[in-house]
């Protein structure tokens, strides 16, 4: 194993000193990922939207607005895995990473991070990493009393803080993968409730988190028992990171290597806090105010960069993880504001609206602005389209689902219409695969969040056992027309068994 890392990492370093078909000076990138942002939150994608989002209405006139671009899958902790590894996550795993579990990541595995590490940046991960860590390293052996607690109204147990050494440094977490540098509280509600730098707590946990006093701002806290550090206050989370991110920018000045800050928000996730400044900036209530709280920290990252000069070479990308969380089906019927307008479901859900995503990028000078693109795209692309724009070649047969979109970026290739087909995926029951305007799915019923009836009402009823959708003409997936094309839904069924069956190695 540690033959094959050598060798990895020397065929890296070997194309970071002698590519010379580096087409541009090694660009700064900045992924900044929002955390259960819906598509139609953004004016620039939905003309109704009641939030107001300056600062990413700004970027998208600035760079390109990419319409039909997707998360890996309709929750969190797989699409950040697909996100930084270019790789599709239902190949190793479909459920997030519990309070206190292991890392997703297999050792020794090429992610984005290492990538950009071995062709000569400063990587750093600020926010949110719900990709698990080695708890277990740092928990005491001879410790045997759990505390018992309760989760959404049944008694668990939990290991308490004394149950961890949290002098120790935490094993595999982001450094294991290519981070040079981590800063964030792990997971917003998700213990330990403490600030982690690199793989240290900065205070030893003592107490353990219960759900603070009164209702959260709108919807519930969503928090999971486990260690916290004494008066941990979450309404501190969001600011605090962003000055973070900041700081981190600004003392990038001096440095003659290019950075890639991969800053993942919080928000707009549940628990739902805007702070107080930002309450009642929106029309769509507190979840409103939010995205409004997390367009303005983008806005401040943002002004740092300019601040320091670095603008005109840095990769801004700006996407989401997946769909709004189900309290945004009150938000339709309470405020007109419609997180996953114009399509059908939410988070967790296969439909559109739990995987199809804000995506913009921005490249000053090399990327036209104000430029929209409607090719099929999906956030394990990434990986292979900055490994082109940066000079760094992919070693041969690393197995990768990610294409390469460089030239459409850079507006070198206008019929370029992005992948030939894309797997959908959130839950191991269900699968869908999009070819072209074409999208099927093997079940019938494509949600996996709770409905309204109201919402059940919208769409038409079929007793077929799989869904077929033209989103040409039906990009909110009401009429189901599986048994108008027997034949376009035996090919994709036996395309997505192909794909599903198959390692897809990408060259």
């Amino acid at each position: 194993m540690k033959t094959h890392l050598i060798l990895i990492h020397f065929l890296l370093l070997f194309a970071f000193t002698s590519c010379s078909k580096e087409k541009y000076n090694k660009p700064n990138i900045i992924i900044l990922y929002a955390d259960d942002m819906g598509f139609g939150d953004l004016a620039i994608e939905n003309v109704n939207s009641k939030i107001p989002t300056p600062n990413l209405d700004k970027l998208a006139s600035e760079g390109l607005l990419m319409t039909d671009a997707h998360s890996s899958s309709g929750i969190c902790t797989p699409s950040r895995y697909a996100l930084l590894t270019g790789r599709y996550h239902w190949r190793d795993f479909h459920d997030i990473v519990k309070s206190m579990e292991g890392s997703v990541f297999k050792e020794e595995q090429l992610t984005l991070p290492g990538l950009m590490k071995s062709n000569g940046y400063a990587t750093a991960a600020i926010g949110k990493w719900h990709l698990g860590w080695d708890w277990e390293a740092i928990r005491k052996k001879n410790f045997l009393n759990k505390e018992k607690s309760v989760l959404r109204g049944k008694e668990i147990e939990i290991w308490p803080s004394e149950a961890y050494d949290w002098s120790k440094s935490i094993p595999h977490g982001p450094l294991s993968i290519g981070f040079d540098y981590y800063f964030g509280d792990g997971t917003i509600n998700f213990p330990p409730y403490v600030w982690i730098e690199n793989d240290k707590v900065t205070e030893t946990p003592t107490t353990t988190m219960v759900h603070p006093k009164g209702v959260s701002l709108e919807g519930n806290w969503e928090l999971r028992p486990g260690p916290a550090v004494k008066n941990w206050n979450l309404f501190d989370v969001l600011p605090t990171l962003t000055k973070k991110a900041v700081s981190y920018i600004e003392n990038r000045k001096e440095q003659k290597t290019p950075f890639f800050l991969y800053m993942a928000f919080p928000s707009p996730h549940a628990p739902i806090i805007p702070n107080k400044e930002f309450r009642g900036k929106s029309e769509a209530g507190p979840y409103g105010d939010y995205v409004n709280q997390t367009d303005w920290c983008v806005g401040q990252i943002l002004e740092a960069l300019e601040a320091i000069g670095a603008t005109d070479n840095t990769i801004v990308i700006f996407s989401s993880d997946n769909g709004p969380e189900h309290y945004a089906y009150d938000r339709i019927t309470k405020y007109n504001h419609a997180s996953n307008a114009p399509f059908r479901g939410l988070k967790r859900d296969i439909y559109e609206g739990g995987h199809h995503v804000p995506f913009i990028v921005r490249w000053p000078n090399k990327i036209k602005p104000g430029t929209k693109s409607k090719a099929i795209f999906n956030q394990i692309d990434i990986l292979k389209t900055l490994s082109s724009l940066t000079g760094s070649q992919l070693p041969k047969g690393f197995k990768n689902d990610s294409y390469d979109f460089s030239n459409l970026w850079l507006g070198d290739d206008k019929n370029f219409t992005g992948r030939p087909s894309m797997v959908h995926n959130t839950h191991a029951s269900k699968y869908a695969l999009r070819k072209e305007n074409w999208l099927y799915i093997n079940n019938a019923n494509g949600y996996h969040s709770r409905t309204p009836e109201w919402e059940d009402d919208m769409y038409e009823k079929t007793n077929d056992t799989v869904q077929l959708f033209n989103l040409k003409s039906d990009v909110s997936q009401k009429a189901n027309v599986a048994s108008l094309y027997p034949e376009i839904v035996k090919s994709m069924q036996l395309e997505l068994n192909k794909v599903r069956e198959n390692e897809t190695f990408i060259e």
